[in-house]
């Protein structure tokens, strides 16, 4: 008889367990949970992007191939188009350097650093969202598909630098566009992603150019 209580007592036990399990499972994570995780993780990235420019006289569009570092090394190469391509910009950590691999003998410029290109990068606006006191958060959906999209405020960035959004796939969790604006709310910078890796090992030499 103590046999079976002691049987019949550890199968509650068991029921009781199981069932108090069930109730500390832990909610499915929010698009947007899952997105900053995402972002906050990114030590690397690699694109394929359309780069558009836009001013008071028309607006200029690249395709371009991009990899970049957290910590700031980035490098950017122009595909079309047919004009500019063949154009690499790279910043090593501490001077940019540029160079058309078009041209025989590779002539090598140092340029001066710009924010202009600064701030296409993803990096610099997770540094900006970071950053920002205020910060809004909008849920967009188009072709059956949703997107979260964040939106920061562009320290010095002047007139035509103010504010930056940012769409990301609510599926993929990549990063599909983003727009900068000036103060007047015009777009003035829009990055476009066709391709997007998160943390691909990128080696050192990407990022060096040798005189």
């Amino acid at each position: 008889m103590k046999r079976c209580l002691g049987v019949f007592l550890f199968f509650i036990i068991i029921v009781i367990t199981s069932c108090g399990n069930k109730d500390n499972l832990q909610p499915p994570k929010a698009p947007i949970e899952k997105i900053q995780e995402k972002l906050t993780s990114m030590k690397t990235y690699e694109c394929i992007a359309d780069l558009t420019y836009i001013s008071n006289k028309g607006k200029n569009t690249y395709k371009t191939k991009q990899y970049y570092k957290i910590t700031g090394e980035y490098r950017i190469e122009i595909i079309s188009p047919e004009k500019m391509a063949g154009l690499v910009t790279v910043y090593d950590g501490e001077k940019v350097k540029q160079y058309n691999t078009r041209i025989l003998g590779e002539i090598i410029n140092e340029i001066p650093e710009s924010k202009n290109r600064n701030e296409i990068f993803l990096g610099s606006f997770l540094k900006n969202y970071l950053q920002s006191e205020e910060v809004t958060l909008e849920v967009f959906s188009a072709d059956n598909e949703e997107y979260t999209v964040l939106e920061a405020v562009i320290p010095e960035g002047g007139k035509y630098l103010s504010t930056e959004k940012l769409w990301v796939s609510n599926k993929t969790l990549n990063p599909v566009k983003l727009v900068i604006y000036d103060t007047e709310g015009n777009e003035r910078i829009i990055v476009e992603y066709e391709e997007f890796k998160y943390n691909i090992e990128l080696e050192d030499s990407i990022f060096q150019i040798s005189n």
